[in-house]
């Protein structure tokens, strides 16, 4: 789990206005296919922003090696967060779901069954296995939809599909 000052940082960013500047959109449109970019534009401004960042790192990382150029792996950082949608709760919810997360211990997964605000919390700590549903339902790259699955849980990572500095550069790009 990340720490309180990256949790913090995090917040603060998210309330900023607006998404990423026109340059960034020109580059997401050439990096995602049509249907990821299709899930990608249907998020918030501050997660745009947020995946951006961590996209380009992952870029920047992998400069000059052998994965360099891959448009796969900044496809990947950009829809990272993409089950985060199905929660459909704001900054302030998403603080609370955090901190429910935190606290552990609770029967979260008893809580998809009901409605309102306890489901939606299940949903948005539940974010990366249905970030990984809706890319492959829509259509996107395998790759794509498996790092969203194990972003947070690196023993899902089928390290078959990542070159080990793949996800180091993943993790390391998101990691601020």
């Amino acid at each position: 789990m990340a720490g309180w000052s990256h949790l913090a940082g995090r917040f603060f960013r998210a309330l900023r206005p607006g998404g990423p500047g026109a340059a960034d959109l020109a580059w997401v449109r050439a990096v995602l296919e049509p249907p990821e970019l299709g899930l990608w534009e249907r998020l918030p401004a501050h997660d745009q922003r947020h995946t951006v960042d961590v996209a380009r790192k992952v870029e920047s990382l992998l400069a000059g090696s052998p994965h360099a150029g891959d448009p796969r792996w900044p496809a990947a950082a950009l829809l990272h967060d993409v089950g985060k949608l199905a929660s459909g709760l704001s900054v302030y919810g998403r603080v609370v779901a955090t901190l429910v997360g935190m606290m552990g211990g609770w029967r979260l997964s008893a809580w998809e069954e009901f409605r309102g605000f306890r489901r939606r919390i299940s949903q948005y700590l539940r974010h990366a296995e249905i970030g990984a549903d809706m890319i492959r339902m829509a259509g996107g790259r395998e790759e794509v939809a498996a790092w969203a699955f194990a972003h947070h849980d690196r023993s899902r990572l089928d390290t078959e599909i990542f070159p080990a500095s793949v996800v180091a550069a993943l993790v390391e790009s998101d990691a601020d």
